[in-house]
This record gives C-alpha cells, sequence and structure tokens, in this order.
C-alpha cells in the first residue's frame, strides 16, 4: 500500500459549523470506508493555516487516492489535496540508485 497526505480545507459553511463538525466528520469517514474500504487511515490532525485539516493514510493505488479527495470535496471541502508520501529511509535508498 501507498502512503498519501490528504490535505484539506473546507467551505466556510461548514467550517463555521462548529455544533455539528463531529458528525460531518463521522459522515465523511462513513462515506471513505463504504466506498473506499481498502483505505487505511494512520492519522488526522486539524490544523491553524491555509489548510484545516491533514490525514495520513494508506491507500492501494492513486486512483484510490483520487476518490478519496473527490469524496472529500463532495463532504464540503473547497480543497482537497492528495499527495503521494514516501518513507524517509525508503527516499534514500531511491536517492542512493541514482548516485
Amino acid at each position: 500500500m501507498a502512503t498519501f497526505i490528504l490535505m484539506t480545507k473546507l467551505a466556510p459553511e461548514v467550517a463555521c459549523d462548529v455544533k455539528h463538525r463531529e458528525a460531518i466528520g463521522r459522515k465523511w469517514k462513513k462515506a471513505i470506508a463504504e466506498k473506499c474500504p481498502e483505505v487505511r487511515f494512520i492519522s488526522h490532525y486539524a490544523l491553524l493555516g491555509p489548510y484545516d485539516f491533514l490525514d495520513i493514510y494508506e491507500a492501494p493505488s492513486e486512483e484510490v487516492a483520487t476518490k478519496v479527495s473527490m469524496i472529500t470535496r463532495s463532504q464540503g471541502a473547497v480543497t482537497a489535496e492528495s499527495w503521494t508520501a514516501i518513507e524517509y529511509g525508503r527516499f534514500l535508498e531511491l536517492m542512493d540508485d541514482l548516485c
């Protein structure tokens, strides 16, 4: 499984709905579980900055990661970007192969 980072910025009307934030998050997670059951979430962080949330997750392919981003957008995100992440030790191995 590949590791991905999901960077999410919520729409203002969703971000401001503090009372229902937990329910909105559960609905989002349920949609991912139903449509992408092979995805495994590792970590979930709330952020102070240009993005509202950062999630680290594993998925079998870029296509599944694309689904995660699109489901996230359909659940009230203005932006949802899934970035490929390579473990640092593996990154060093890849660099060794180049030099």
